[in-house]
């Protein structure tokens, strides 16, 4: 008997779900028609939108879709090095953190954003400016320095990351930093070689394309990967030691006489190339604010100037090539002037009768006039153009200028006497140091160059005056730079010298003023000369102005320099050399 049959409980009905009434009930057909319809309407309008984006809207979706996580890296190519003729670095490039952000991802927390311009070291209002959240990208500091970085990097703001940059670095710093110039932000060269070289130095930047999630990282590489190809390196033919000894020199002199601003040029006579051409007031390259055209002016190349008593030994080369005069020739400069036209160009003593080599030696107005008009104008002219006056210097540099050289049929009479001593004309300080060429290489005008040539062979250049002139000039600008002559100050201990002083009034307007520029230019050793100085000083305020006074000691201190770092042997006993220490009293010049 079964447990309920035992305890008495009523058996369990068996319930027919065949025969229920309820299920047994009549659906109507057109319910289920339309349950399967819906569905499958739900089903065509999905395969529908999906041909749609995958076919007719694909382009649109993608680009969408990209903008969003797929961005085009650039890989920045490394700007070619700048160095001097040993590989001394002058100009590179080195990584740095840029911080950048998505502005619309940057966390709004007002402290953390205070926290941020903090650390960026700007204000809150500017750090907002910055990121309007109308823009995708943003850069809130390029190249900044490594502190700033490690700052928000710390804070770990959503939305904000760090990438690398580089940026030019200049170790010479204010000394070469006329020749080598400097760049933008961007890396593209704005003045010297940096903007001259441009092209060679930039390289070409590469490029890859990835996608990022939503927090910026790399998750995925996708498109063609682009290396960069890095700029290529320029070798100068600058001496790094030399340019610094120069620079320094230049600018203890401009402070020494309370100057304007000055300027030295150093060339190797063998190979034609620029050792130095250092300039005061100068510049730091990594550091531009608040610069003044003082102090970015190139002046040995872009600055022109009536080059004064320089120009005599030119005159009186002429004047012994064409056989008019010999060394020993007497040329009468009394009663102190000389009568051209109604003017009277003067000495500033009175000489009496002097040598064609006296006439040097004391920087005589009145002979070099005498001489200069036994020539005709077109003669003068030429020889003017033969040394590279009124042409610009073919020197791959920006902003070299050609000076002034008037054509010859517009002399007058009394043009060409001023002429024969420095005024009328007018010539850049490398011009000048160019053109004593002539008497270093025995007559021949070399080119210059500020490229390195690896080979160091002798140049050669178009022959203007005889090794025999050039030889007898030699001798006489040795006797200039020497006790009796003009520039005593700029003997050198060791070596034998010998060049040419140079005052002139500076021109304002139509007339001259009471300031002046000085000069020396002049070459060593004379037995066999090896490089060519040209010193200018401009505007030398504490009494003393002659060039043989003012530019002289600067000359002696960077040739003396030069040679010893060139290895070049001295070719005089030392002990006699001491000229200034015993203060010989240097010859003033007319001018």
């Amino acid at each position: 008997m079964s447990t309920w049959g035992r305890r008495g409980a009523r058996p369990a009905r068996t319930v027919s779900y065949s025969t229920s009434p309820l299920l047994a009930s009549k659906t109507p057909p057109w319910r289920s028609r339309l349950l399967v319809g819906c569905i499958a309407a739900v089903f065509v309008g999905l395969l529908g939108r999906a041909a749609y984006i995958q076919l007719i809207g694909e382009d649109f979706f993608q680009r969408q879709g990209e903008a969003r996580y797929a961005h085009k890296l650039e890989l920045p190519a490394s700007r070619g090095r700048i160095s001097d003729r040993s590989g001394q670095v002058l100009a590179t490039s080195v990584a740095v953190p840029s911080i950048w952000a998505f502005p619309k991802d940057v966390d709004p927390d007002p402290q953390k954003r205070k926290d941020l311009a903090k650390a960026l070291g700007m204000s809150v209002a500017d750090l907002n400016s910055r990121l309007d959240p109308d823009s995708r990208f943003v850069f809130l500091r390029r190249q900044a320095d490594d502190a700033t970085a490690a700052k928000v990097k710390a804070l770990k703001i959503k939305g904000v990351f760090q990438d690398s940059e580089y940026k030019r670095h200049y170790p010479e710093g204010e000394a070469a930093a006329h020749i080598v110039g400097f760049t933008n932000i961007e890396e593209r060269g704005q003045e010297g070689v940096e903007l001259a070289f441009q092209k060679e130095l930039q390289g070409r930047d590469g490029s890859r394309s990835v996608l990022r999630d939503r927090l910026g990282r790399v998750v995925e590489d996708m498109g063609e990967h682009i290396p960069p190809v890095n700029g290529k390196d320029i070798q100068l033919s600058i001496d790094a030691k030399v340019q610094f000894f120069a620079y320094q020199r230049i600018r203890d002199a401009v402070a020494e006489h309370n100057a304007k601003a000055g300027s030295v040029v150093v060339l190797d006579v063998q190979t034609g190339e620029v050792l130095a051409l250092a300039n005061y007031p100068s510049f730091d390259p990594s550091r531009r604010k608040n610069l003044n055209g003082e102090q970015l002016r190139n002046r040995a190349l872009t600055d022109v100037f009536e080059p004064g008593s320089t120009m005599k030994p030119f005159v009186v080369a002429q004047a012994l090539e064409t056989g008019r005069v010999h060394p020993d020739t007497p040329i009468n400069t009394s009663p102190r002037s000389v009568v051209v036209s109604g003017w009277s160009p003067k000495d500033v003593h009175a000489y009496g009768e002097l040598t064609v080599a006296g006439v040097i030696q004391k920087s005589s107005n009145v002979g070099t006039v005498r001489m200069a008009m036994m020539m005709p104008p077109r003669e003068m002219h030429e020889m003017f153009t033969a040394i590279g006056l009124g042409q610009r210097p073919q020197i791959n540099f920006p902003g070299a200028v050609s000076g002034k050289l008037r054509p010859y049929k517009s002399w007058r009479p009394i043009e060409q006497a001023t002429m024969s001593y420095g005024y009328g004309l007018s010539a850049s300080l490398l011009q000048l140091a160019r053109a004593y060429t002539v008497f270093a290489r025995d007559g021949e005008l070399i080119p210059v160059t500020l490229m390195h040539r690896e080979d160091n062979a002798t140049v050669h250049g178009p022959r203007v005056f005889s090794a025999k002139t050039a030889h007898q000039v030699r001798q006489m600008l040795q006797a200039a730079a020497a006790p009796g002559g003009t520039a005593p100050m700029a003997q050198v201990s060791g070596y034998s010298v010998g060049g040419k002083s140079g005052t002139a009034h500076k021109q304002e307007g139509r007339g001259y003023s009471n300031r002046y520029r000085s000069w020396f230019v002049g070459l060593s050793p004379i037995s066999n000369p090896r490089i060519v100085v040209a010193v200018m000083v401009d505007e030398p305020k504490n009494g003393v102005y002659y060039g043989g006074a003012v530019a002289g000691p600067v000359f002696s201190q960077v040739v003396a320099q030069t040679l010893r770092l060139l290895s070049v042997p001295t070719d005089l006993d030392v002990t006699p050399q001491i000229i200034a220490s015993q203060k010989v009293q240097a010859v003033e010049e007319s001018f």
